[in-house]
Formats: C-alpha cells, structure tokens, sequence
C-alpha cells in the first residue's frame, strides 16, 4: 500500500535555495516534476508574490538552476519551466533515488514544505537513509495511508483546498442567490481575494478529475500553497 509523508526541509536542501533568499517575498509552487535522467529534471512551477524581473535574474545567478522559460503569465502568478542541475545530495535526487512522486511542493526563504507519495512503507525507510547518510535534514509532520480519512484527501483536495471550500459553503458563498462575496469568504480565512480565488479554481479542477474522470494520475493534481 502506498504511503503519504508530509514535511518540511531546510530552502537549501532542495533547489532555488539562493534564489529565493534574494527575493524572500516570493513563494514558490512546483506544478510537477519531469525527470530527464538521474542528474537533470525539469520542474514545472508557479512564482508569486514579488518583483519577477528580479527572481528571473536571481534564478539565472542561481548555480541549482540552469535555463529558465516563461510559460504562462496570470495576474496572480506566473507558470516557469527551468532545468535542477544541483548536486545528488538533495531532496529531489533522493525522491528520484527511491521512485516516489511529489505532490506538493512550497518553497519560500527559509524552508520548503512538501508532500510526497512512496509505494511502499520500505520507500520511505529507504528515503530516510538516503537523507540521513548525506546530511539532508527534514522535519517529519505526518505520515499516512491515502485511504485513510484525511478530510477531503481522498478527493485530490489539500487541506487548504478543502478548507477554502467548506468556508465558502458555510458562508453561503454557492448559495442561490449568492449571499456573501468572494471577499467575505477571503476575509474569513485570512486570505486575499486573489488566493482565495486560485484555492477555489484549483479545489474544482481536483474535485472534478477525481471524481467526475475514469483516471486522475498525480501530476495532473494541481497544488496550492
């Protein structure tokens, strides 16, 4: 049975470590991860929050970085692909190491948070080993079984997701006619509009693909941060 580890890594373990300390306001989402080879993959990620120009430039400067292309631009982000050249003793080399698949990825200044698939309990053993025996430390949160209730898991929904729709459904912001606004529900949860729109369109896409489509492999999961 697969099993599901979520935690957290230092910024420097993973890649854009010194990107992201030059534009420390910027947050990063990786969409997905494409492996080319056991020493080059290419993710997929969104950047918002900040000056681009200047995190396009940082990224160029940035040794675990090589290539950067400009995908798509949205007023509340912008989608990048670029190609990880950092060396085998990260977090991205070990994933690949044992086979698993990243769900979730969020980097910011100081740290990034992850979500991580393994096939098999002896995965994660194996995972652990391999950031154990080359000095990659992480801070375990949670460990489980999909099948396990994860209040909305099951769904393809992140507990954000999860969360921007229950607010909304309590406030009554699907209601006919609507009784609050965007901004209320935003509001409620702390957010700005923008975030709590992307959480809201990003919850429907999930919803849909995994329970209204035959299949709904991982990488067309579409995080948040």
């Amino acid at each position: 049975m697969s099993v599901i580890a979520e935690f957290t890594v230092p910024a420097s373990a993973l890649a854009l470590s010194g990107t992201l300390e030059q534009t420390p306001e910027m947050i990063v989402e990786i969409e997905r991860v494409v492996a080319h080879d056991t020493d080059r993959v290419m993710p997929y990620f969104w950047v918002r929050n900040g000056d681009y120009t200047k995190f396009e430039a940082a990224v160029r400067d940035d040794p675990s970085a090589q290539s950067i292309t400009k995908l798509d631009e949205y007023e509340d982000g912008i989608l990048y692909r670029a190609e990880w050249t950092q060396n085998i003793e990260s977090i991205v080399y070990a994933y690949l190491e044992v086979g698993a698949t990243i769900l979730e990825a969020t980097g910011r200044s100081d740290k990034w948070e992850l979500r991580m698939r393994f096939d098999t309990e002896q995965l994660v053993t194996d995972f652990q080993d391999y950031c154990q025996q080359n000095n990659i430390p992480f801070e375990l949160h949670r460990l489980y079984h999909p099948s396990e209730p994860r209040g909305g898991g099951q769904y393809g929904l992140s507990p954000k997701q999860r969360n921007a729709l229950v607010t909304a459904l309590d406030r009554g912001y699907f209601d006919i006619p609507r009784t609050v606004s965007m901004v209320v529900v935003a509001d409620e949860m702390g957010i700005s509009q923008q975030s709590c729109s992307k959480l809201l369109r990003r919850a429907h896409r999930n919803l849909i693909a995994h329970v209204l489509t035959v299949s709904h492999p991982d990488d067309d999961i579409i995080t948040d941060n």
